[in-house]
This record gives C-alpha cells, sequence and structure tokens, in this order.
C-alpha cells in the first residue's frame, strides 16, 4: 500500500470518526455490548435440534438417554440465552442491579415453555402433510420446508417478545425473513395446526391474529392499512384478524386492524381486502377478460 493510499484512507476514518460522533446511536454508552447475532443464532440452531432430535445434529438420540440428549441441550441454551438476554435488557435498563434475576426468569419461564413449543411445531407438521398433496413425509417437511422453518422461528421468537425481550426476538424472525422470504413479525398470534405453502413473499404483521387450522399460500400479505401515522400507531391494532379454518389463497391482502375475516371462509387468489368477510363466505375474482389476435406468419 503507498503513502498516498494510506493517507486517504487516513482522511475517510478521520470522517467516519466523526460521523460516530454525531449520531447517538454509535455513544459507546449504548452500544458498547449489544446481543451478539452469532450468539443468537447458534442457540436457533440448539433449539431446532432441540425440537427436532436426530434431525439436525450430528447425535442420534435413539442410541442415547433422551433424558441426556434434552438435558445437555438445554443447559447450553439456558447459558448462551441468560448472557443474551441480559446483555439486551442492559441496553434499555443501564445498571439495574437486578438484570441477572430477570434474565433468569425470563429465560426459565422460555425453557419451561418448550414441551409446549414443539407440540405445536408438530401440529403445524401435521397441517403441512394433511395440506400438501406434494409432502411425502413428515421427515421431508422437518429437513426442507421453508414454511415450517419460518413459523419454528416465529414460535421460538413470540415467546421472547412476550416477555418484551428487546433486540433478540426480531433478529430470530429477520434471519428467518432472509433465509425463506416469509416475513412474520414476533408480535403476531398465530393459532395451532398453521400451514404456509411455499411461502415466499408471505408477510404477516405485529398486530395480527391468525387462528387455528389456517392456511396460507405464497404472496399473502395480512398488513397494515396505512402506517402514515409512524411511531403513533405503536401498540395499536392495525394489522387483521383471520379466524379459524380460513385459507388464503396466493397474492391475496388483507388490509386493517378492523378487518375480520369470518371462520371457514375461503378468499380466492389476488383479493385485495380491507373489510370484514363474514364466516362461511368464498371470494373469488372473476378472471379478466383474455383477446385473441392472429399473429402474421
Amino acid at each position: 500500500m503507498s503513502n498516498k493510499t494510506k493517507e486517504d484512507i487516513n482522511v475517510i476514518a478521520k470522517e467516519l470518526a466523526r460521523n460516530y460522533r454525531g449520531y447517538e446511536d454509535f455513544d459507546e454508552r449504548h452500544c458498547y455490548k449489544l446481543p451478539n447475532l452469532k450468539a443468537v443464532l447458534d442457540t436457533m440452531k440448539d433449539i431446532r435440534r432441540l425440537m427436532f432430535p436426530g434431525f439436525f445434529g450430528p447425535e442420534n438420540p435413539k442410541f442415547n438417554s433422551l433424558d441426556n440428549f434434552a438435558g445437555s441441550i438445554l443447559a447450553r441454551i439456558y447459558e448462551d440465552m441468560v448472557n443474551q438476554v441480559q446483555i439486551a435488557l442492559n441496553y434499555e435498563t443501564e445498571n439495574c442491579p437486578k438484570l441477572q434475576e430477570k434474565s433468569h426468569e425470563i429465560v426459565m419461564d422460555f425453557i419451561t415453555k418448550m414441551p409446549e413449543i414443539q407440540t405445536k411445531l408438530m401440529k403445524d407438521v401435521q397441517a403441512m402433510m394433511d395440506g400438501d398433496p406434494a409432502a411425502d413425509s413428515h421427515e421431508g417437511i422437518i429437513f426442507s420446508y421453508p414454511g415450517l422453518y419460518a413459523i419454528f422461528v416465529y414460535r421460538i421468537a413470540h415467546e421472547l417478545y412476550k416477555a418484551k425481550v428487546p433486540f433478540i426476538p426480531r433478529m430470530m424472525s429477520e434471519e428467518a425473513h432472509s433465509r425463506t422470504g416469509i416475513d412474520i413479525n414476533p408480535g403476531a398470534t398465530i393459532g395451532e395446526y398453521f400451514m404456509i405453502d411455499h411461502g415466499t413473499g408471505i408477510v404477516i404483521g405485529e398486530t395480527a391474529q391468525i387462528g387455528n387450522h389456517v392456511k396460507i399460500y405464497q404472496g399473502v400479505t395480512v398488513g397494515a392499512l396505512s402506517t402514515a401515522k409512524g411511531q403513533g400507531l405503536k401498540g395499536v391494532k392495525r394489522h387483521p384478524t383471520i379466524e379459524d379454518n380460513v385459507v388464503l389463497y396466493a397474492n391475496t391482502t388483507v388490509l386493517g386492524g378492523e378487518t375480520v375475516i369470518g371462520h371457514n371462509s375461503v378468499i380466492g387468489g389476488n383479493s385485495f381486502i380491507t373489510n370484514s368477510i363474514p364466516p362461511y363466505t368464498q371470494v373469488l375474482i372473476s378472471l379478466p377478460e383474455h383477446k385473441y389476435r392472429k399473429l402474421k406468419k
């Protein structure tokens, strides 16, 4: 590297340092320690191994004590999560002497819910098996379906969201978003036997409420009617309610916090809905008229 290049780099570095000092977000009092993304993602991998034993780790639980298998992974999850949750809480509540105790309580409550989360996930697997004629086996769904992976991450992140853990739930959900193209906000409420088919382009907003036995296809948006007020809408229900036994076909858009899709309804593809739909309703979009013209040979 030439002296001229070194001088140019030093000038740019000084300009960046000036920027760092000018933005409160980069104040070392706030960001000297933030949750570690790699540590959070490693914990997600451990939880996935725990939820689906024998699928995503080197070990074969059939040849080991299942209790020991689960216990050893849970112990590692506890140690790693307590550290990351405490860091996240400390960002918003600096120097609180009870943060360690609070982190312990949050993580232990989270771990206590692991059997319940696993039960829900296996119901989601069954929903995909029942609803997808292309599915060959539970194993194939667990290994390869992006919809199941997005739901798995959501069900983990949602518990941490409810516990008001900063950063970490969204770090998890955005990893699933980047990996699958499915964007489920961890604040959404989603019932049992949830099926995502194909999945690419699905968006489910923070205050959405989705019931049991709901099936959603690619390109569906369960979103807000307007976000023009920005932070003024924080805490307001701005996303729809989808009741039990509803099917939303591809590229359907449902918007608005007061919009309710009634139970046992079927919404045809490419629908755009901003008003409530009563139960047992089928919504269809009229096919566009096709015109045919003979091309010259």
